[in-house]
């Protein structure tokens, strides 16, 4: 037996001894959704259109690019709010990021929202049900709230469910929590208003797309969109200045769970790639910086730079002054989503219509303005 076919016994081994507990969590969460199903739990609306971005993956989907997608298309039309979490972070209980954010308060995302978006409420809350009224209550002119990872919140009911799918990945092909990485059962994207097929290859054909919704099983009125992720010109960590790195000899510091897309972009771009990868969400100590001037200092090279992710230097942003003290170049790669086949307008039509008309509905079902016809939506 070759060492990866052991390798491979052990694991499946491993695996088949998780799927007991598998089969116990599965049947806790389908009575879950179930109590809401029938009603029996209730899904509590609010005055304000919510827009719910989620996955049934334990993460690495793109969630966070796609609500950046949302900020971009919306954000000059309505005064809009972001809400999450705030995984791994020192904090509890509701806050509005403020002068006093960083990651450490807020968690990575949301400072990387906070830090691109000025004009952009970002908040923090482990139960949205209490934290959406906090918010509403504390920054009344909000016109909508975009949820972050925020699926399997049913106690709040949003009115557009975006669910995300890794291209390379495909929730069809996973399994529920721990014999595989769903924190629900498959048949949970029947929620999904909008089924969104995240990081997929620039070569990606309609054909293959055809065959991946086939897989999806979309239901009457779910619409399937494929989307990209497109790298632009990076800028000064410092600064903000647009860089060239173009034949550079770069450090790549990431921290994020799925660094080979970027690495392979670098590739083509500068002289050599040499990478430090930490965990996602990975919070950088005193360790790590010394480990990262080190890879800069030890590296033969005159044109040399330190290259990260918008995510990373949100956690990197605790350390500004001491990485100030370097004189070193730091750049940061910025991302966003690019949807395929031509149909960013079908998607960005989708989006405003159901905002327009649930604000129109809200305002008739809470009394803020005139009478409105009744209006369906549908997606």
């Amino acid at each position: 037996m070759s060492e990866n076919s052991f390798l491979f016994y052990i694991v499946s081994v491993l695996r088949l001894g998780l799927y007991p507990f598998t089969l116990i969590y599965g049947a806790l969460v389908w009575l879950r959704n179930r109590m809401y199903d029938v009603k029996f739990f209730t899904s509590i609306g609010f005055s304000v259109p919510i827009i719910s971005v989620g996955n049934l993956s334990t993460g690495g989907t793109g969630k966070t690019p796609h609500i950046e997608f949302l900020i971009d298309l919306l954000k000059y039309q309505y005064k809009v709010a972001t809400m999450s979490r705030g995984y791994k972070r020192y904090t509890k209980g509701f806050l509005i990021a403020d002068e006093k954010a960083n990651a450490l308060r807020i968690g990575d995302e949301p400072m990387q929202f906070f830090m691109k978006y000025p004009e952009v409420v970002v908040c923090v809350a482990e139960e949205r049900l209490t934290g959406i009224p906090a918010l509403l209550q504390r920054r009344p002119e909000t016109d909508l709230i975009l949820l972050d990872d925020a699926y399997q919140h049913r106690s709040v009911k949003a009115g557009l469910n975006i669910l995300i799918t890794d291209c390379s990945q495909p929730f069809y092909k996973d399994f529920i929590l721990p014999f595989g990485n769903l924190r629900e059962g498959r048949s949970a994207y029947k929620r999904a208003n909008v089924i969104i097929v995240s990081k997929c290859p620039a070569n990606l054909t309609q054909v293959q797309a055809d065959e991946i919704t086939t897989h999806i099983n979309p239901l009457p009125g779910q619409k399937v969109f494929f989307t990209g992720i497109d790298y632009f010109t990076p800028y000064d960590f410092f600064t903000k200045e647009p860089l060239d790195i173009a034949g550079k000899s770069a450090i790549l510091v990431v921290g994020i769970a799925r660094p080979e897309p970027l690495e392979a972009f670098l590739k083509n771009i500068v002289a050599d790639v040499h990478t430090l990868t930490y965990n996602d969400h990975h919070y950088f100590v005193t360790k790590d910086l010394e480990e990262i001037k080190a890879a800069y200092d030890n590296r033969n090279a005159t044109n040399k730079i330190i290259i990260t992710t918008e995510k990373d230097a949100a956690r990197l942003q605790l350390y500004m002054a001491k990485l100030a003290e370097w004189g070193i170049t730091i750049a940061i790669m910025p991302v966003k989503v690019s949807v395929l086949f031509g149909r960013y307008p079908e998607l960005a039509e989708l989006v405003y219509r159901y905002v327009e008309q649930a604000v129109i509905e809200n305002n008739d079902a809470f009394g803020f303005g005139p009478p409105q016809n009744q209006i369906t939506y549908e997606v």
